[in-house]
């Protein structure tokens, strides 16, 4: 939802921020200066760039995306009343972009034309440069590169060839227009294939859905929309190719310990890896993004541990030079819970009421929160830490000078309510009880035995949950591997206003199934239709992506090895031209076309990562100073935290 607002209405956050003196500074080169105008094109060319488009074209612009938007709109009301038979919609299951095409004027058609390619140019302008700048430096493939993505940059296809899999059969149903399409003509059917079996947390019988995989899976959302494909563009142009770098994509869906069982993702990964580094005679660098380094994270666990990787505890010693975290949410995204307990998020929130109204009569809160509470995977991503990270009902770490309400109260009762369902507010921790009372049982038990959320205060304790699964995904209550040579580098936007907390309400329709929904009608200061914003990068908060990057891995007993973590923070600059943010934006998907970031990445490739410094513009290190875990020597009464 969040990119289509960027992409048609423009991002509020975005362009209340972006400015035209904002800094466009370029990663920093200790080897080389780098001409102060050369950012893909010269600040010149750049400037043309967007002159031409914002001139003389744009009462054609406007023209044409009024015009657009109407046609867009009868389709939208022709959609929104087919739940009522007023139309019926597989007459429109033929209607491509070509026929559409044909019925409108020429001129029409040319003004388009033209504006499209004025975009197209200003978009694309940075295609490849990075990659040719950096080999322009020396700069050349060295370590193998081994993808790790997130939920929006995993494809996934069907495979079933049951009668209603058929017409699906290798069709994306996650991730393209294929999926737009069943979510509109066959809502059900796409239901009952996106969703697992709440019992086995598997495939339903009949369905058969798996990752896609290869670079096709993660380098485009849909069509136009890119997610990794400028990192490969960048990539390649230092000498990488199919046979040094790869995807290791997984379906995001099940809980981590099924990727083994149904998939044997984490055994393919570990072959791949060993694989590569004895072609290469090189050990291999991890990219992952978003869920994506939460996996990895797992994966580190699992390899070396008896039972189930068997590498033993020198297996990423030998195998892996470098981690580079893109994005990771380390300790959880606060927008899973009102996902999962009431289908919805800051994106659907601050909709207007036409939309919304829609998007209740088409897909509602209800069918929202089944289809994620369906998919217990992305539950790893509840918030973890509990009120040690996140604060409690008298302050939290990363509250603000003279803020009325801590961020600490994580869900918020802004109306006097009889319920006993909306009384008092509730912490982070407070809140996931709160959840598996208004969820279903088998939900309740399969993230219960999955996933852990709690803090480990001593090294004996850390040392014992290296044994235990579900606690593999959480950095608090778990150890780093023992690898001294490994080096982990922790990129990511800040500066875009961030889900933190949120209020809510009884949720008085009578259709519904939910017992509470998000307080839409409440704003005030920070609070946005009833979803209170912090510090992040407009997905994941600061102190997720943060907190272990600049403190927690400091500790011995999170880190025992003494691995090397290195912070590099990109400060959320948008170009307002650009419907993706242009290569200094810091949100957490358009990060990866980031110009800086895809330099980063060539540089740690290219066996040039120990050039890196720390670059922190946040107040992550204040905040982290603030949450309450400690070393072990000054533990007490005050760092207890339930597990």
């Amino acid at each position: 939802m969040s990119f289509l607002r960027r992409r048609f209405g423009g991002d509020k956050a975005s362009i209340d921020d972006s400015s035209p003196e904002l800094s466009r500074t370029p990663t920093p080169d200790p080897d080389h200066e780098r001409p102060t105008n050369l950012r893909v094109v010269t600040a010149e060319k750049l400037h043309t760039l967007k002159k031409g488009a914002k001139g003389k074209n744009g009462k054609r612009k406007n023209f044409w995306i009024f015009t657009l938007g109407g046609l867009v709109g009868v389709i939208a009301a022709a959609f929104f009343a087919g739940s009522n038979d007023m139309i019926d919609l597989s007459s429109l299951e033929g209607v491509n972009l070509d026929s559409i095409l044909d019925v409108l004027p020429a001129g029409f058609l040319s003004e388009a034309r033209e504006l499209q390619k004025q975009q197209r140019d200003a978009v694309n302008y940075d295609s490849f440069a990075v990659g040719l700048h950096a080999r322009s430096q020396g700069i050349s493939a060295v370590h193998p590169v081994i993808m790790i993505p997130g939920v929006i940059s995993t494809g996934l296809e069907s495979w079933g060839t049951e009668e209603e899999s058929r017409q699906y059969f290798r069709k994306r149903l996650w991730g393209s227009w294929s999926m737009m399409r069943a979510l509109v003509l066959d809502k059900a059917s796409w239901k009952k294939h996106i969703m697992l079996d709440t019992t086995t947390g598997l495939d339903p019988p009949g369905v058969k859905l798996r990752a896609a995989q290869g670079f096709d899976a993660t380098d485009f959302f849909i069509t136009g929309y890119w997610i990794w494909n400028k990192i490969l563009e960048n990539l390649a142009t230092i000498g990488y190719d199919p046979t040094n770098a790869f995807t290791a994509a997984y379906d995001w869906r099940m809980t981590y310990l099924n990727y083994e069982k149904r998939d044997q993702y984490f055994t393919r990964l570990k072959n791949h890896i060993e694989i590569a580094v004895r072609v290469q005679n090189k050990k291999v660098v991890l990219l992952s993004h978003s869920m994506g380094s939460q996996v990895l994270y797992y994966f580190f666990h699992w390899v070396e541990a008896e039972g189930y990787g068997n590498g033993g505890p020198g297996w990423v010693e030998e195998y892996i030079e470098s981690w580079i975290n893109i994005s990771g949410c380390m300790l959880g995204a606060m927008k899973g819970v009102p996902a999962v307990l009431s289908g919805e998020m800051k994106d659907t929130a601050q909709l207007n009421a036409f939309a919304v109204y829609g998007l209740e009569k088409f897909l509602s809160r209800h069918e929202r929160a089944e289809i994620f509470r369906a998919m217990p995977g992305i539950s790893s991503m509840l918030p973890l830490g509990g009120n040690a990270v996140w604060g409690d009902h008298t302050g939290a770490p990363d509250d603000l000078p003279g803020q009325n309400v801590s961020y600490g109260n994580f869900i918020r009762f802004a109306r006097e309510s009889n319920s006993t369902l909306t009384g008092t507010n509730m912490t982070v921790e407070e809140s996931l009880p709160y959840l598996y009372k208004n969820s279903e049982e088998w939900y309740k038990q399969m993230v219960q035995q999955s996933y852990s959320h709690g803090v480990a205060h001593t090294a004996r304790e850390v040392e014992d949950n290296q044994l235990i699964p579900a606690k593999w995904i959480n950095p608090l209550e778990t150890r780093l591997p023992l690898a001294p040579s490994l080096k982990i580098f922790c990129f990511y936007g800040v500066g875009k206003p961030t889900e933190r907390a949120y209020y809510y309400r009884d949720d008085l329709d009578p259709l519904s199934k939910l017992n509470v929904t998000l307080d839409t009608a409440f704003s005030s200061g920070n609070v946005d239709h009833g979803v209170v914003t912090g510090e992040g990068d407009g997905t994941v908060n600061l102190l997720s992506s943060g907190y272990m990057c600049s403190k927690g891995w400091k500790m011995k007993r999170y880190n025992p090895a003494g691995v090397k973590v290195t912070t590099y923070e990109m400060p959320h600059e948008p170009d307002r031209f650009s419907p993706r943010g242009g290569p200094n934006t810091g949100d957490h998907v358009d990060i990866l076309g980031r110009s800086s970031l895809n330099d980063l990445i060539l540089r740690v490739a290219g066996g040039k990562g120990n050039l890196i410094d720390n670059n922190v513009v946040s107040k992550i290190k204040e905040y982290a100073d603030k949450v309450k875990i400690f070393e072990e020597d000054e533990l007490g009464e005050r760092s207890h935290v339930p597990p």
